[in-house]
This record gives structure tokens, sequence and C-alpha cells, in this order.
């Protein structure tokens, strides 16, 4: 066995003088130990299989300011039903609270308990009593606690324990619960007490008194266990969904992308027209899009701008295009919503930055009004990204994701193709996932249409993207319920490494 440290060897002699078991707070007077050090030295002798630890729940109840009170003046329902009873059984709710001389804030409280307890009836202000009001065992608990102080509620009778909740509920008790131990020598520790124990004083840090008198030779060092468990920590740390935000960002810098912001609340004509959607398509619909009460219209931009986006509306203008053959409305382009994607940012900049090279992305929120369920909220993320230069193609746009997705460790991408009302053509990238065995969808891409680049006098190719950020969370996590990112469970963000 190994060698016992100072306090195992005091908490063992306090145990064999108290005749083998005792409460922690009596070895603490015997042995001169703190409670931390006397109960450090318990849990190791336990290990050693030196002593038991026994362990007791005991709640102690005691009246509350407003509990004291009572106890002294009678509870309010009491009071008021002894004041009807003198007043001959009947009376106004006034003329029995002047009677009993009761407070008016406990007054609603005393006809409450009344009712419950069906001392009396209240009919129209008037207090008529319908039978003779026994004492109960709230008020016994009530007068037990203010004649005999503090009571531990294991020790109470049954009818008494039963009081406690209704007390508790009013407010008149107070509620402490602690865990009382005790030590007790098992038979290997009475025989290591009966060879007897000479403690020894330990030194547990070196000084330079010490070293330099060489005294450090003839004093005990205590022991460390360094294999032993300690307390765990829960430092602050960043929640796995910003991690994930931190990750993908980081894979774009890398590859030579720029970051940009923009507003979360837009007009219309940039999260919709400039992207040649028609202004009756049914994504613009109340039920998919938010839109601001107040103020409830934004400014547009410069007019050449506007007059090229509505002509390529109305009839496709230089595109080449027939449009959408309808009649644009500058009102509708004006109204403010909370934006349905972050492709209005990039679109923003793309009118800003006609000349390439253009290489940015936008990692930010976006809010669409959907039916909250397993896979759809109403916030939530999205990563977008354009490329600008002379003669771009599909081909670099499939390469540049495939890299992004390889950075956060998806390996087998493929890409389909697709449709999207701004891009032509458009493809889906898709990624193979071992752990679910299938094909899951990341985001669409494509080639902005000329329809969209046209009225910014963009000349060049643009490739385009954008995907949910909260998707390949699921994937990295391992979860299943797009809700759960959001919900803050305390022990999920504690297990979460945060390097991945």
């Amino acid at each position: 066995m190994a060698e016992l440290r100072e306090n195992e060897q005091k908490t063992l002699l306090a145990l064999e003088k108290i005749g083998g078991r005792g409460s922690v707070k009596g070895i603490m007077e015997i042995s001169g130990l703190a409670h931390a050090a006397a109960m450090r030295a318990a849990l190791s002798l336990k290990t050693r299989k030196l002593t038991k630890i026994h362990e007791e729940q005991r709640t102690t109840l005691a009246l509350s300011k407003e509990g004291k009170h009572h106890a002294r003046k009678g509870l309010p329902e009491r009071r008021l039903i002894q004041a009807v009873a003198e007043l001959g059984g009947e009376a106004t709710v006034e003329e029995a609270t002047r009677k009993a001389g009761l407070e008016r804030k406990f007054l609603t409280i005393a006809l409450g308990w009344l009712r419950r307890k069906g001392w009396a009836t209240v009919k129209k202000r008037f207090l008529k009593l319908s039978k003779k009001p026994e004492v109960g065992k709230d008020e016994k608990l009530l007068q037990l606690l203010d004649e005999e102080g503090p009571q531990t509620v294991e020790n109470l009778s049954g009818e008494l324990q039963d009081a406690v909740s209704t007390l508790k509920s009013r407010g008149l008790v107070e509620i402490d619960r602690e865990t009382l131990r005790e030590l007790e020598l098992t038979d290997a520790g009475w025989e290591l007490v009966k060879k007897g124990i000479k403690i020894v004083e330990e030194i547990s840090q070196l000084t330079p008194e010490l070293i330099m008198t060489g005294k450090w030779r003839k004093v005990k060092l205590r022991h460390f266990n360094v294999t032993a468990p300690g307390s765990p920590v829960y430092p602050g740390k960043i929640h796995p969904l910003q991690q994930m935000i931190q990750r993908v960002k980081e894979a774009f810098l890398e590859m030579g992308f720029t970051e940009i912001r923009g507003p979360i609340v837009e007009t219309a004509f940039w999260n919709f027209d400039a992207l040649f959607q028609p202004q009756d398509h049914p994504a613009r619909e109340m039920m998919d899009t938010f839109y601001l009460a107040q103020p409830r219209k934004g400014g547009l931009p410069e007019r050449s701008v506007v007059d090229a986006v509505a002509k390529t509306h109305k009839n496709g203008w230089i595109t080449g295009s027939r449009g959408w053959e309808y009649s644009w409305s500058h009102e509708e382009a004006k109204r403010l919503i909370l934006r349905t994607h972050t492709t209005s940012v990039t679109i923003r900049y793309l009118a800003d930055h006609k000349e390439p090279p253009v290489k940015v992305f936008s990692v930010d929120r976006a809010y669409r009004n959907e039916k909250v369920d397993y896979k759809h909220i109403p916030e939530f993320h999205q990563i977008e990204g354009i490329v600008m230069d002379r003669g771009v193609t599909l081909r670099d746009l499939m390469g540049t994701l495939k890299e992004f997705y390889l950075k956060l460790g998806l390996r087998k991408v493929q890409f389909w193709p697709g449709y999207f009302p701004y891009t032509e053509p458009s493809v889906q990238a898709t990624a193979y996932v071992p752990e679910l065995k299938s094909w899951i969808e990341l985001c669409g891409m494509g080639i902005f249409r000329p329809e969209v680049l046209a009225p910014l006098k963009i000349k060049y190719p643009v490739l385009a993207w954008g995907g949910g950020l909260e998707r390949l969370a699921l994937l990295k996590f391992g979860i299943d319920d797009i809700r759960f990112l959001y919900k803050n469970d305390l022990g999920w963000i504690r297990r979460t490494p945060l390097c991945q």
C-alpha cells in the first residue's frame, strides 16, 4: 500500500478517537483540518478501502419573514373567518376586514384560501360562514416552526410533511437542503491504526531556504498523484456554429477571396429585380418573404441602372432575351424586405466593381418566411461567392467549389445540371457523406445571365454560387435537426471540441 499523506493520517487518528465512525464536522474539530482537506483525505482513504463514506440528505424548514408575521397574527383566512364568526356568521368583506384588522395586501389571499378550504362563500362582496373552521395541518406546522424553530422535514410526521408544499407555495417557509457525511473505518482501516500511526509533517513546496541550507534532505516531501482526476473545467468557448463560420471564412481567405458584407434590410430591387426575378414570382409573396411594415419603402439606385433593369424585365433590352413581357413597377421594387439570400450583397458589390478580377465571398444571415421544422428555420446563414474575370468558365467554377469543399473535409464532390432564375448554365453541387452512405446537396451555382449583367454594364463572365451553412454544420456535428444548433444545449456545446 502506498504511503499515507499527513492529512490522511490525521483523519484516521481522529476516527480512532471517536470510535471508528463520526461526522466530517467532528473529524475536523479533532484533526484541525479544514473541510476541503478533510474531504480530500476521506475520498483518498475510500479509494484505498480504509474508510467508508455514508451520506444522508437532510432538508431543513424555517419560517420566512412573511411566515413569521402570520405565525404571530394567524393566517389571513383564519383572521378573516374569525371576524365573520364574531359578526354573526355573515358580513360584508369590508366589515370583516375592518373587524379582523387585516392588511389590505392580504385580502385577496384570504378570500382565495377561504374558498379553497370551504370555510365561507363569497357572493357580491358578502361573506357567509359555510362550516366550522378547524385548525388545519398548515396552521399546525406554522405554529410548530414558530415555537420550536427550524425543523428537519424528514423528522416531521406524515401529516405535517404534507403541509410543507402548501406553506412553500405561499412563500411562508424557506427550505435548505444539505448533505450530511459520516466516515467509518473499515476492517483494513482498523488494522492500520492499531499498528500505530505517527504523523510526520509534510512539505508541499521547495523554498530557496530549504535548498540553500540543505534541510530539504531531512524533511518529508508531499507526494502528488498526478493521475488523479480533477474537477472538470468549462471555460468560455466559441459556439460550434460560430466555429463553422470561421472555418468557412478561413477556407475562402486561403483561396485568395475577400470577404464582403451588406445590409440585412434590403429593397426588393437588389434582392429580386436586379437578379432578373419577375415581380410576380411566387417567392416574392408574403408567405415566402418578410416585408417591413414601417418603413415600407426604400430608395432605388441611379436612374440609368433602374431603367436598364426595367427594360430587361419588359422585353429583354439588349440581351437578346424576350424578358418577362410585363409592365415593371418602380413602387414594387422600392419595397423593403429582410433579404432572402446574400446574393443581394454580391450583386450590389458587382454594381460598384465592374472591372476584373473580382473574387469575393459572404457568410451572413438571410431570412425566409419558412414553417419551422427539423430542416427549416426562418433565420439562417448562407455561403455566397462570385468570381469575375476574363475568360472564366463553368469548369473554373466547379474547380473552385471542389477545392473549397475539400478544405472542409468533403473529398467526393459531384455536379449535376440544375435551374436557377439568374444563372445559365446552372449546376447543383453534391457531396458523398460516408457516415450517411448517401449524396447530399450542398449548394446551387452557375454563371450570371446576361439579363443580370447587362443592366450593370458588366462585360465579363461572373461565376456565382450560394448554399446553406447550417447544412454543412449538421453534417459536421452529426445532428439531424437544424433547430438543435440554436437550442443552446450547454452539454452539447461543452462536448463539442474546439479543434476539428
